[in-house]
C-alpha cells in the first residue's frame, strides 16, 4: 500500500478535488488551512506579511492507484504552476 500526500494552495481546492474524482478516489483525509514554507512555493502563514494557506489531502491506496494520482498531479502542475500543488508518495502498512 501507498500513502499519497497532496499539499496544495487552498485556492486550488476545486482543481485538486477534480483530480481525485478523475482517479475514482472516494476515500481520503483532508486537512484545511495549514501553514508552511517551501523552496518553490514560498512562505504561507496566513498573515499580512506571509499571506496564503495550504490544504493537505492524504489518500491510502494500492500502488497502481497512487501512480495514477501522481501522474494526474504532474499533468496539473503544467497548467497550475509548480508552486500550486505537490504530491509525496510514501509506503504504508495496513495495520487494521
Amino acid at each position: 500500500m501507498k500513502m499519497i500526500m497532496l499539499v496544495y494552495n487552498e485556492a486550488l481546492d476545486n482543481e485538486v478535488m477534480e483530480i481525485l474524482e478523475g482517479c475514482a478516489i472516494k476515500n481520503y483525509t483532508k486537512v484545511n488551512g495549514v501553514f508552511g514554507r517551501g523552496d518553490t512555493s514560498g512562505t504561507h502563514l496566513g498573515t499580512d506579511v506571509w499571506p496564503g494557506r495550504n490544504n493537505i489531502i492524504y489518500v491510502a491506496c494500492e500502488e497502481a492507484v497512487a501512480r495514477k494520482i501522481t501522474g494526474a498531479v504532474k499533468q496539473a502542475r503544467k497548467t497550475l504552476g509548480a508552486e500550486g500543488i505537490k504530491a509525496f508518495l510514501m509506503p504504508i502498512e495496513d495495520l487494521t
